[in-house]
C-alpha cells in the first residue's frame, strides 16, 4: 500500500485512508481512519479532524496520569510528608483508576460531576461511598492537577472550580459537666503516659497529634505553660515491600498553629506525678 508524505496510505481499492490516533482506550492504543477518493481529500479530513481533536495530534505527556505524577513531582519538595503521602493516596485509589488513560484535555465538567457523584456512591476501595470530606479532598486535587495543565503545560482544560461535594455539619457530642469531672477522677487515680495524655486534651483542648510530640522540654512547670509547636503522624509509605507505614513528628501547618497553651491548675497538681512517668 503505497504512501505519500503524511500518515495517508493508497488502499487496494484506489481509495487514500488517513489514519489517527485516538489515544489509549482500556489499556490500548486504538486508531481510526478517514478517507478521500484523492490524498489531498484525504489530509483536508485529517487535518480538520485534527483541529477538532487537539489533544490527539500530541500523545507524549498529555495523559492525566503523566501529567498528574509531573504536578506531585513538582509540589513535592515543598509538602510536608503527611501532605505527600495524602496525595499519593488520593492520585492511587481514586484520580488514576478513574481518569488515568484518559487525556487530560478530554476530561469535561460532566465527566467530573458524574465522578463525584459516583465517589459518595460506590468510590472507595472496597465499592463501597466515600465521605463527602474524602470526596472533596479527591476534587481538591483534581483541580489542582488541572490547573497545573493549564498553566505550567499551556493545556486547554476544563474549569470545574464550582464542582464540590456538600457536607452536612454533624452535631458534636461534648461532655458535660459531670461527665467531664467523672472522666479526670479516674484518670487522676489511674495515671499513666496515656492517661496523662487524655487529661491534657480534656483541660487544654490539644489535638491527638500535638499531645503525642509534646516533650518534657515543652512543658514548663514554673511558668505553667505547654509550648506546642510539632505535630506526630503516621504516614504511608510509597513502597512495594518493607514497612509500609512510618511515624513522623513534623512542623505544624502554620505559625499561627505554634502556640503557648497555659497549664490549669488540675494538671499542675499532678506535676509530681508526672515527673514520676518519664
Amino acid at each position: 500500500m503505497p504512501r505519500q508524505g503524511k500518515n495517508i496510505y493508497r488502499r487496494k481499492d484506489g481509495r487514500w485512508e488517513g489514519r489517527y490516533s485516538k489515544g489509549k482506550i482500556d489499556g490500548k492504543y486504538r486508531y481510526g481512519s478517514v478517507f478521500g477518493k484523492t490524498y489531498e481529500e484525504a489530509e483536508r479530513k485529517l487535518d480538520a479532524l485534527k483541529n477538532e481533536r487537539p489533544y490527539a495530534s500530541n500523545l507524549s505527556g498529555t495523559f492525566f496520569k503523566d501529567v498528574a505524577l509531573g504536578w506531585l513531582s513538582i509540589r513535592q519538595p515543598e509538602l510536608k510528608a503527611s501532605s505527600c503521602a495524602k496525595y499519593r493516596n488520593l492520585l492511587r485509589s481514586y484520580l488514576i483508576p478513574e481518569f488515568g488513560e484518559l487525556h487530560i484535555q478530554s476530561i469535561s465538567r460532566g465527566k467530573v460531576s458524574k465522578f463525584s457523584r459516583k465517589m459518595l456512591t460506590e468510590g472507595g476501595t472496597k465499592r463501597k461511598w466515600l465521605s463527602p470530606k474524602t470526596a472533596n479532598s479527591t476534587l481538591s486535587a483534581l483541580k489542582n492537577i488541572l490547573e497545573y495543565a493549564s498553566k505550567e503545560k499551556g493545556l486547554s482544560i476544563a474549569n470545574i472550580s464550582d464542582i464540590s461535594v456538600r457536607q452536612q455539619q454533624k452535631p458534636m457530642r461534648v461532655l458535660s459537666r459531670c461527665e467531664q469531672e467523672t472522666l479526670s477522677k479516674y484518670l487522676c487515680k489511674k495515671l499513666s503516659p496515656c492517661n496523662l495524655g487524655i487529661l491534657l486534651c480534656l483541660y487544654t483542648g490539644l489535638r491527638i497529634g500535638e499531645i503525642c510530640a509534646l516533650k518534657w522540654g515543652d512543658i514548663f512547670i514554673e511558668e505553667q505553660y505547654l509550648f506546642v509547636h510539632q505535630s506526630m503522624q503516621r504516614i504511608q509509605l510509597n513502597r512495594i515491600s518493607g514497612k509500609k507505614t512510618e511515624i513522623v513528628i513534623q512542623s505544624l501547618k502554620s505559625d499561627c498553629s505554634i502556640r503557648r497553651i497555659p497549664i490549669p491548675y488540675e494538671v499542675l497538681q499532678l506535676s509530681d506525678s508526672c515527673k514520676e512517668t518519664r
